[in-house]
């Protein structure tokens, strides 16, 4: 699904409404209409104080729509005209208009702070003041309002985005806390980076109809992948083959100590689906390789307690290189000369990182494509510091033309970064914060390398099922009950759920 900017799914609304045959009160009404069911839907009628805040724009007009038929359908609601100017939308007004006809009077006026009505624990508010029009910060006792509904403690439902929070920049001002964001056409990138997203709260996309090839034609390269987008790059086995089809990829990693990650690793792999895996370890690792994972072949390093060579006459499809490595000179020469000798893309991950940040002048040697998988920590070591979320999506587009590599930003929305296409993913929750999570995710990927995907396909879809298996094991023991290794030995079952059914996080299914 693309991610459209507020400009582009303006554009759609303009150009759906020239030449679909629809008024742009049509549009508003279907729009407010679609918000209204999802309402209706979850409180059936239940009487809880609904308290809508309307904004004297398109917005609020949204916002006239949900109070009409919530109020037709017999529930509690207080509607507020959030008055900030004097200027009324055309459709804001044609609403306004309604909202008299049904209820024989007018919806409250705020505007001042003297008018804030009072916002209880228990009530649902509905936060319709501004939509991704903004273009300034939020001042004044407007903002003062917002601080009023975010202290109240209330349920806070935003429609198409909260109010305060802009599309393209990081907010500046106050910003309303949403529980949920009713969001119309596209997803909005600010509901999915670190430092905005959790205003948004839980994030739904109304189809309100907009016209599907103006749409298509929008050059967007932001892109949201779920469940419907991941299977169309699932590659299908064929009957007739043999281990040898399925990729011979090498791992290699560990220390003293740490020898786990780099088991996580292949167990994962091996789990994903890869023909043959080989792991390259120090010594210290080759009695609980062999024993914990029998289906995996061993090489070992000279050294005792960390990497201090390469094997370059070793034939791997790809190589998965970094995980619980350390960063020893020894190591780093060890990791020198197989980028000398590579060319065709790997993985680099955990200590391999480090170890490009320790010795730049590695990252020149890097295979075209390679793919890098950094949390927020290594990722600061690579591209530097970021003042917010939008400079750190520039400085990794940098990065990535510069070196001509895919990375993998490692978060609660991982992105796939290639030159100027960004890829955000959407499966897995919370219970993945767990030590081992992204040897894992680096398994699969290089698994899936391994067997001929495309290096930016095989980290969408690893990043995926990654995801998808922790969110089985958190359906079977909930968020606390997630381990690592259990993720790696859920991936046959993520690759079955892929094609078959949802999944619900933390409970039963």
């Amino acid at each position: 699904m693309k991610i459209l900017s507020g400009k582009q799914i303006s554009e759609a609304d303009k150009y759906t409404i020239e030449h679909d045959g629809i008024t742009s009160e049509e549009l508003m009404e279907r729009a407010g209409t679609l918000v209204f069911k999802q309402i209706h839907q979850r409180l059936q009628g239940a009487p809880i104080p609904i308290k809508i805040f309307c904004g004297i724009g398109n917005n609020g007009g949204d916002g006239l729509v949900i109070g009409r038929h919530l109020i037709q359908h017999g529930y509690d609601v207080k509607l507020y005209t959030v008055a900030y100017s004097d200027k009324r939308s055309e459709d804001f007004l044609k609403n306004y208009e309604k909202i008299k006809d049904i209820t024989n009077d007018w919806p409250g006026l705020i505007k001042e702070v003297d008018d804030f009505p009072e916002i209880s624990v228990g009530d649902f508010v509905i936060d319709a003041i501004f939509g991704v029009g903004l273009n300034r910060p939020i001042e004044s006792w407007v903002a003062k309002l917002v601080t009023h509904i975010n202290d109240s403690g209330a349920f806070t439902l935003a429609v198409d985005i909260p109010s305060g929070l802009f599309d393209d920049q990081p907010p500046q001002g106050s910003v309303i806390q949403a529980n949920y964001t009713l969001t119309f056409g596209a997803p909005k990138l600010v509901f999915y980076l670190p430092d905005t997203m959790d205003y948004a709260g839980e994030v739904q996309v109304l189809d309100i109809g907009l016209n599907k090839r103006f749409i298509a034609g929008i050059d967007s390269r932001t892109y949201l992948i779920g469940k419907q987008e991941a299977p169309a790059l699932y590659q299908p086995r064929n009957k007739n083959s043999h281990k040898g089809d399925y990729g011979n990829i090498l791992i290699a990693g560990g220390s003293y100590g740490k020898i786990g990650s780099v088991l996580l690793s292949a167990t994962a792999a091996m789990h994903t689906g890869s023909g043959l895996c080989t792991l390259y370890v120090p010594k210290c690792g080759y009695e609980i390789i062999q024993s914990s994972l029998p289906e995996a072949m061993v090489l070992t390093d000279e050294n005792e307690q960390k990497l201090s060579d390469f094997p370059i006459d070793f034939e791997a499809d790809t190589i998965g290189f970094g995980m619980g490595a350390g960063t020893e000179n020894e190591s780093i020469t060890a990791f020198e000369k197989l980028l000398q000798n590579q060319k065709k893309p790997i993985l680099v991950d955990a200590d391999g990182l480090n170890m490009l940040s320790k010795k730049p002048e590695l990252l020149k040697l890097l295979p075209e494509n390679s793919v890098l998988t950094p949390h927020p920590g290594e990722l600061k070591r690579l591209i530097g510091e970021w003042e917010n979320d939008f400079e750190k999506l520039e400085k990794a587009r940098n990065f990535s033309k510069k070196f001509n590599v895919i990375l993998v930003i490692k978060g609660a929305y991982t992105f796939i970064l290639q030159n100027e296409e960004l890829f955000i993913n959407t499966s897995g929750n919370p219970g993945m914060a767990t030590a081992g999570s992204g040897d894992v995710l680096s398994g699969v990927i290089t698994s899936l390398m391994g067997q001929n995907y495309q290096p930016v396909a095989a980290s969408i879809l690893g990043v995926f099922i990654h995801g998808l298996s922790g969110d089985l094991v958190a359906s079977a023991q909930g968020y606390e009950g997630v381990t690592s290794g259990e993720m790696a030995r859920n991936m046959g079952k993520a690759f079955q759920y892929l094609f078959q059914k949802e999944i619900k996080t933390g409970g039963k299914e």
